[in-house]
């Protein structure tokens, strides 16, 4: 059996990920971003813009900086390359794996959660008044159909004291519809909001006309496009890249193993089973640098991040702020092969800064750090359209941060380039 030392499965991953290299110098092109997410295979989505959406600082990371239309237009305006659906969770997928997924959607009042699964129970007249309506109207938003009902006298007026996820029974009848397939997003609004419409007219002819996967062909297929976005891992690394589980996963995962297609290995330290995807290559270094969102798919999976890179990392948004290890949005930064630094960011757009709220070396920073952090940070910060980056004092990398900021700045305001720049 092949046997991996840490350090060589760390950069497989890393290559899976397209994060083992420098980015590339010039401007972006579609086709890089349309590449960049067939590698990836999916885009979480979240409603969290601390810095910036979710969905948008993986292609950063990669790419570097580059221009979010193309990104709205690759999934607004036919021929669609990427699609919304439900796949790690709410997230944009290539079209071409939409199909795939189309099981799930079948599956709803199993793999829903319950207040959308019950809408058919809870809402049938409503369910119906706004399927009609995405007939009629469609792109439309949930809160334009909302006020349809409510001028109609369908529903009851918009709570707006509430925190949270305070849905309108016409958001929760068109999650369900999302959620089954009965309507597709065609595009997001600029406050961000779904603009619902019929699959017919958002799925391009190619994808729609399709035949049918079988339920056990769709998640084998989708287990080795999370094994081949890994590189290497464990099944449940595998299984969670498009969350899947029960016997076909299983099942799924002997077939993928039988045919070659996945190699069991052994890593130094690792007792479960662990496997490379074939195609997977052990690069001879790592030397590429970038920031990580919470989102990014190389840091979901909490234990495989911690077995990999030997750094300790969880997403506090909903921890209480006295409780908070790290901070409320803290992005790892990568830095050749090793996580070295924990950053907590926001972006403060009325006052143009990027604020690096708090800034926490990992065993693995080194004298290198600071300069390199603070070069990717004025990289972030320019692309986000911020003027400055101002470091609090919060954090054991704080102070040589914003020394090295503060430097960069110097030299960045005579003329001079930064030390990663």
């Amino acid at each position: 059996m092949e046997s991996l030392s840490i350090a060589e499965a760390r950069r497989v991953a890393l290559r899976a990920q397209g994060l083992d290299r420098p980015r590339r110098p010039g401007p972006v092109t579609m086709r890089q971003v349309t590449a960049t997410v067939d590698r990836l295979n999916l885009l979480q989505i979240d409603s969290v813009n601390v810095l910036a959406r979710a969905h948008l600082v993986p292609l950063f990371s990669r790419l570097g900086p580059y221009d979010t239309g193309l990104l709205d237009r690759a999934a607004g305006r036919a021929p669609r390359r990427l699609v919304e659906t439900w796949a790690h969770v709410a997230s944009y997928v290539p079209t071409s794996t939409y199909p795939l997924l189309a099981w799930r959607r079948r599956a709803h009042e199993r793999e829903a959660w319950g207040s959308i699964s019950a809408v058919p129970q809870a809402h049938p007249r409503e369910l119906d008044l706004v399927r009609a309506l995405v007939v009629e109207q469609g792109p439309v938003t949930a809160s334009r159909i909302h006020d349809e009902l409510e001028r109609a006298g369908r529903t009851a007026p918009r709570a707006r004291l509430e925190w949270g996820w305070n849905w309108t029974t016409a958001k929760r009848c068109l999650e369900y519809l999302f959620f089954t397939g009965e309507v597709m997003s065609a595009r997001r609004n600029g406050a961000f909001e779904r603009c619902y419409d019929l699959p017919e007219r958002v799925l391009p002819p190619a994808v729609r006309d399709l035949p049918a996967v079988s339920d056990q062909d769709a998640v084998r297929r989708l287990l080795e496009l999370g094994a081949r976005a890994h590189g290497i891992g464990t099944a449940r690394c595998f299984r969670d890249y498009f969350r899947l589980r029960g016997p076909r996963a299983q099942q799924a995962l002997g077939e993928l193993v039988d045919a070659g297609v996945l190699v069991p290995v052994t890593v130094d330290g690792w007792a479960e089973p662990t496997y490379r995807h074939r195609d997977a290559v052990v690069p001879r270094r790592a030397t590429g640098g970038a920031l990580l969102s919470p989102f990014d798919p190389l840091v979901w999976e909490r234990r495989r991040l911690e077995a990999l890179f030997d750094v300790f990392y969880r997403i506090e948004i909903y921890v209480p702020a006295p409780r908070r290890r790290l901070g409320y949005y803290v992005l790892p930064y990568l830095q050749g092969d090793a996580i070295t630094a924990m950053v907590d960011l926001k972006a403060d757009r009325p006052a143009g800064v990027l604020r690096v709220v708090a800034a926490h070396r990992t065993p693995h920073a080194d004298a290198a750090t600071p300069a390199a952090l603070a070069d990717e940070l004025r990289l972030l910060a320019s692309w986000l359209g911020l003027d400055e980056v101002v470091v609090a004092p919060v954090g054991d990398l704080a102070d040589a941060l914003a020394a090295e900021v503060a430097t960069q700045h110097a030299g960045h305001a005579a003329g001079v380039p930064a030390a990663g720049g």
